[in-house]
C-alpha cells in the first residue's frame, strides 16, 4: 500500500499516514489525524510503497493539504506554545516542584496541550495541571521523559564537535552497552564514552558490527604468539591493518603482521 511520511513542529521521527486521497509534494505542509487530535505536519516522504503485513495497526489517512489559514493557525499555535512553556515554568516554581520543563506543544485544534518535563523522582503535579487548566482551559498533559530525551530536545554539541546525533537525525534510541567500548578498545574513561547525555555515546553503535566482523578471525588480546622474536603476548589489536603488538618477557615489543604468523 502506498502511504506518506511526515515530521511534525518538534522532532526527528518518521510518522506514516495513507494519502487519503491527497496528493502530495514533499515539504507540503499538510493535516493530520493523530491520537492526541488534529496535528500539523510537513511531508517528508511524498511517497512510499510497503507491505500491508509490516503495519502493526491500520493507518490513519491525511486530513488535507494545509491552507495558508491553517499556517497561519500553527504559528499563532507555536507563539502561544512558548508563553504556555513560561507560564507553567512560573507556575511550578511557584508550587515548589523540583522538576524542569522543557517544552510545551498545542496540537493544532488546540484540544491539547503538552509539556515534557524531567525530574530525578517521581512529581505529583495535580495542583500544576489544574492551574494550567484554569489559564488555558483545554486538556493538559505533562510527561516525564528520561535523560536521553532531555538531551534530545535540548541539543548541543558533541565531544567531536558535531551537533548531537540524537537532536540531529536519530529518530530512535538503540541500546547501548559497555560492552561495545570493550568490543573496540576503547579507553572506559566516563570522559570519553559518556554523551551530552551522561550514558554511553549513541555512536558507540556505528561501529560495533564492523569491529565485531574484522575480529572473527583475528586472535584476542592476551594470545601467546609464536613470531620471529620467539614467543610473546598480545598486549593490542589493530583489527583495520590486521596488525598486533607483541610483548616478550623482556618486555619488548614488536608489531607483527598478523597474516604471517600463527598463534
Amino acid at each position: 500500500m502506498k502511504v506518506v511520511g511526515v515530521k511534525f513542529n518538534t522532532g526527528n521521527r518518521v510518522y506514516y499516514f495513507t494519502p487519503g486521497g491527497c496528493n502530495t509534494k514533499k515539504d507540503m505542509d499538510v493535516i493530520v489525524e493523530t491520537e492526541k487530535g488534529m496535528q500539523f505536519a510537513r511531508v517528508v516522504d511524498p511517497s512510499k510503497e510497503v507491505d500491508e503485513k509490516n503495519i502493526g495497526i491500520p493507518l490513519k489517512p491525511l486530513i488535507r493539504i494545509a491552507t495558508e489559514a491553517d499556517r497561519k493557525q500553527n504559528q499563532k499555535n507555536l507563539k502561544e506554545s512558548e508563553k504556555a512553556l513560561i507560564f507553567a515554568r512560573d507556575c511550578a516554581k511557584e508550587l515548589d516542584l523540583d522538576m524542569r520543563i522543557l517544552d510545551a506543544s498545542f496540537t493544532f485544534d488546540r484540544n491539547q496541550l503538552l509539556f515534557n518535563f524531567v525530574a530525578d523522582g517521581r512529581i505529583d503535579f495535580r495542583e500544576l495541571v489544574k492551574k494550567i487548566a484554569q489559564n488555558y482551559h483545554t486538556r493538559i498533559e505533562l510527561r516525564q521523559i528520561g535523560i536521553r530525551d532531555k538531551a534530545k530536545e535540548t541539543g548541543g554539541l558533541g565531544p567531536c564537535g558535531r551537533f548531537l546525533c540524537c537532536s540531529s537525525f536519530l529518530t530512535d534510541f538503540n541500546s547501548v552497552s559497555i560492552n561495545m567500548a570493550k568490543n573496540q578498545y576503547i579507553a572506559l574513561n566516563p570522559s570519553k564514552i559518556n554523551g551530552a547525555c551522561g550514558r554511553l555515546l549513541c555512536c558507540l553503535n556505528y561501529e560495533d558490527e564492523v569491529y565485531t566482523e574484522l575480529k572473527k578471525d583475528l586472535p584476542a588480546v592476551g594470545t601467546i604468539l609464536d613470531t620471529s622474536d620467539g614467543k610473546g603476548k598480545i598486549i593490542s589489536l589493530d583489527v583495520f591493518s590486521k596488525k598486533a603488538t607483541v610483548e616478550f618477557k623482556d618486555h619488548h615489543t614488536l608489531v607483527v603482521d598478523l597474516n604471517e604468523v600463527k598463534s
